[in-house]
């Protein structure tokens, strides 16, 4: 294996050939990186929502979803469901820091802002809650879901989008 200094970074839609890779993705993202917030059931009954690839790929077909490349190799994935709730963002840990998700949700917002969206919202982990304070994100209500048997606290957030340049 071979490290490359300067790696490209690229975004695309996501594929449906995507659905099996994202979905370990998500898994490892959940599994390495909320320990600090979540317990090991808590994290099992969350990652256990990519367990049917069936309906974890027809989630992401059914969502504005792009997918974040490293040297052509998908790493991280976003999703937006309707026109303004920000669904799932998550980055393989092996990149996480590494600005994958800064670009992930950059080119979200500004597809976001290009269709005319007015705010983002979503419901961020408590790991993820300082991700998105750094992007102007506002807390609105703290929540409780429930997955599997287990409760898992999150955080609403919302952030409102600067309306787009009309063409002179």
């Amino acid at each position: 294996m071979t490290a490359t200094a300067n790696p490209t970074l690229g975004l695309r839609p996501f594929l449906p050939t995507d659905a099996p890779l994202l979905a370990v993705i998500f898994r490892a993202a959940i599994e390495e990186l909320t320990g600090d917030d979540y317990s090991q059931a808590q994290q099992e009954a969350w990652a256990s929502a990519a367990d049917d690839e069936q309906a974890f790929a027809a989630k992401l077909a059914g969502r504005l979803t792009l997918v974040g490349m490293v040297n052509g190799s998908p790493v991280g994935f976003v999703a937006l469901e309707g026109a303004e709730k920000i669904d799932m963002l998550y980055v393989h840990p092996a990149v996480a820091g590494q600005g994958i998700g800064t670009m992930l949700y950059d080119a979200l917002e500004r597809l976001a802002t290009a269709r005319g969206t007015a705010r983002l919202s979503v419901e961020a982990s408590d790991t993820a809650v300082a991700f998105f304070e750094q992007r102007g994100f506002v807390a609105q209500t703290r929540n409780t879901v429930l997955r599997g048997d287990e409760w898992l606290a999150n955080t609403t957030m919302e952030k409102k989008l600067a309306a787009k340049a009309s063409a002179s």
